[in-house]
């Protein structure tokens, strides 16, 4: 199963044009080494609805913004969305190039979303509340 045909519908996504620029060339530039998340958030950016900045609604998530998701395995996380290098697991910092991560960039609160784990696993999360960006660069 391929993380593009994980699910036969998938929620519309926002995205901010600055996020989306650095995203993709992100996304590329590791599709040798980490090509299945990479081909994920590629897909991702591809359906995504591309706003100027100053459009983006406060309640999507996006680079450096901290939110509330649950699964469907009962878990409740508060995370922020980071780039790889500021990734840190043990401090709810979660990197976009991880199956989770391209999930949830361009979701809003109250959205749900069908995802495959690393393990091959299909996962459902819905997005709780989004609290706004920590510092995203």
């Amino acid at each position: 199963m391929t993380f593009e045909n994980a699910t036969q519908s998938k929620p519309p996504i926002t995205i901010a044009r600055s996020d989306h620029d650095r995203l993709w060339g992100l996304a590329e530039g590791v599709s040798d080494r980490n090509p299945d998340v990479s081909s994920q958030l590629l897909a991702e950016l591809d359906r995504a609805d591309v706003v100027p900045d100053e459009q983006i609604q406060a309640n999507v998530v996006r680079m450096g913004s901290t939110l509330r998701f649950t699964t469907d395995t009962g878990e409740d996380r508060t995370i922020t969305l980071v780039f790889p290098r500021d990734a840190d697991i043990s401090a709810g910092k979660v990197s976009i190039l991880t199956p989770i991560g391209a999930a949830l960039i361009g979701l809003s609160a109250g959205q749900s979303i069908d995802w495959t784990g690393r393990n091959g696993y299909p996962h459902r999360l819905v997005v709780e509340s989004v609290n706004g960006i920590d510092n995203p660069a």
